[in-house]
């Protein structure tokens, strides 16, 4: 039985690993793309739920899809019915993953860990690198279900396993509780259900129990989402709250006629195995058909009880600095203090480029002011920081220690320019645009949209940088950092031949949307700075680009 344990307890935890390669894969080299197509996708449900579904595929998770579309709902870039119709879909993508990834070839396994290597070794540009992570996890996934199937099969026939068995088929309840919880436990219904599939396909679950066992899965499913946004602003929880809602609710309506004999199981399939995964797949395709017309509805019916009160008398805590002159003695305190305040400025920074770019068609004041005031509170912050280091200097220090300082001291010079150029170019240029009533041509609106998001995604990813010193996520901000001038380039192009053929918003906006441009690519620059010290000190940094990729820094 120990022996049983370890080898299902191996093989969960390499089907958890392996669905985390491909989603890391799929994020580093397309991550921004997904966040264009579905920001893209915001006028049409139906269309948001489609991209919903091709997000979720390539993720190979719903939750990733949620994080990134409740992201946008709290910046307020997508309307949170359109959010919610992503999410439902990304629901039927996670589902359509499971039917994919329980496709058994022998020699598919060894086909796609060969392409998937030699890319992720061979290849020279980052998302061939990336292409090669994804395939190289898919293999992996294949294997960790085999591990299961082999590790399950010697007990196929034990009679300790016949009782177990027979009474989660007769109480369907207890076995959707049962799957509700591995699926919440496991953070992947994706794992979950892949795992119940490949129980009932070895005999050791009937077919009613690894059913309930799924629709279980689909309940604790959309409880990640939920825990994981609990301190969200209401726009991302009312998306959030709406999937538990509709999937989590379905999942107990459809347990319900499960349990008395409803379904037409031997529509479903012939065998335990395929009713139990075409059950998943049915479930999460009605639940998007049938929830679409409910989205508004609901939203709204969320919205009243769960929007944010509003009190314009209401106290301001006032934030406390990071920076404490008693650790000066302490350079490791110290230094950990002025992290967490140079961490603080960069939140700022994010604060400020998120909003800015929605005033260029929707003038706020009280937007502007806090734009202005963050500003404010980020010189400040500098300030602070520049003369709390170079009190820390004045210190006999180690000199791992000195170093760091002063690249914390070039991190925050560099952070600090980034708000100078939100604040005094791109809130001038808004303002600009508001006073003379100017506006840009629907494809040029778009690819100054589509731009801002790859830098604030950039911006993020810095942020991350800066907590981990993370060499991977190091080498991918640089990497980025090339993509976004190219892109500049290639956007600044486009927008000149708009020129050439005449075209009205264009001429009218064409300084400002040149200009914006440019100081998106200048705090991009400014935000990428973060990554090059931890390259150059692993070595990953040559003098004028990133050092060859090998193995050990894929």
């Amino acid at each position: 039985m120990l022996t049983f344990i370890l080898n299902l307890a191996g093989a969960a935890a390499l089907l958890l690993w392996s669905v985390r390669i491909i989603r890391t894969g799929v994020q580093r080299a397309f991550k921004s793309e997904l966040r264009t197509w579905l920001r893209r996708s915001s006028g049409n449900p139906p269309l948001a739920a489609g991209t919903g579904v091709i997000a979720a595929i390539l993720l190979q998770s719903s939750t990733a899809v949620a994080l990134l579309v409740t992201n946008f709902a709290a910046k307020g870039t997508i309307a949170v019915g359109v959010g919610l119709a992503i999410f439902l879909g990304a629901d039927l993508g996670s589902a359509i993953v499971t039917q994919i990834l329980l496709v058994r070839a022998a020699w598919l396994i060894p086909l796609l860990l060969l392409i998937g290597v030699a890319l992720f070794l061979k290849g020279q540009q980052p998302k061939i690198r990336q292409s090669g992570r994804i395939l190289i996890g898919l293999a992996l996934v294949l294997v960790s279900l085999d591990m299961i199937r082999m590790a399950t099969d010697p007990i196929r026939d034990s009679a300790a396993i016949a009782p177990f068995a027979g009474y989660l088929a007769r109480d369907v309840f207890s076995a959707f509780i049962v799957g509700a919880l591995l699926a919440w436990a496991m953070h992947s219904s994706v794992a979950a259900v892949l795992m119940f599939v490949t129980f009932a396909a070895q005999g050791l679950l009937p077919a009613t129990a690894a059913m309930a066992m799924v629709l279980g899965a689909n309940l604790g499913g959309s409880f990640i989402p939920f825990t994981l946004t609990l301190g969200a602003p209401a726009n991302a929880r009312i998306i959030v709250i709406g999937n538990l809602f509709l999937r989590g609710g379905g999942a107990v309506i459809a347990l319900l006629m499960l349990n008395f004999a409803v379904f037409p199981l031997d529509a479903l399939g012939g065998t335990a195995e395929r009713q139990t995964i075409n059950l998943h797949l049915a479930y999460n395709l009605a639940v998007v058909l049938l929830s679409l017309p409910l989205i508004t509805p609901l939203t709204r019916f969320l919205d009243r009880i769960l929007a944010d009160p509003i009190s314009p008398d209401a106290v301001k805590i006032e934030r406390i600095s990071a920076l404490d002159d008693t650790t000066l003695d302490d350079p490791d305190r110290a230094l950990i203090g002025a992290s967490r305040e140079v961490l603080h400025i960069g939140e700022k920074i994010e604060a400020m480029l998120s909003s800015v770019l929605g005033l260029y068609q929707t003038w706020d004041d009280a937007t502007a002011k806090a734009i202005r005031e963050n500003e404010s509170e980020v010189n400040a912050m500098y300030f602070d920081t520049k003369l709390y280091l170079a009190k820390l200097h004045q210190k006999q220090l180690p000199e791992k220690i000195a170093h760091r300082s002063m690249e914390l001291s070039s991190v925050a010079i560099n952070l600090e320019a980034a708000g100078d150029v939100i604040s005094k170019n791109l809130l001038g240029m808004a303002h600009k645009v508001h006073d003379k009533g100017l506006k840009f041509s629907p494809q040029g609106w778009r690819e100054l949209c589509d731009f801002h998001d790859r830098v604030l995604s950039n911006v993020q990813l810095s942020l991350n940088v800066l907590m981990t010193n993370g060499v991977d996520a190091a080498r991918q901000l640089v990497e980025e950092k090339e993509t976004v001038r190219d892109v500049e380039a290639e956007l600044q192009r486009r927008h000149l031949e708009r020129l050439r053929k005449g075209t009205t918003e264009s001429i009218e906006t064409s300084n400002i949307h040149q200009e914006t441009l440019r100081a998106l690519k200048q705090i991009n620059t400014a935000v990428s700075m973060v990554a090059y010290s931890i390259l150059r000190d692993t070595g990953e940094l040559l003098p004028s680009r990133l050092a060859e990729h090998n193995e050990e820094h894929g």
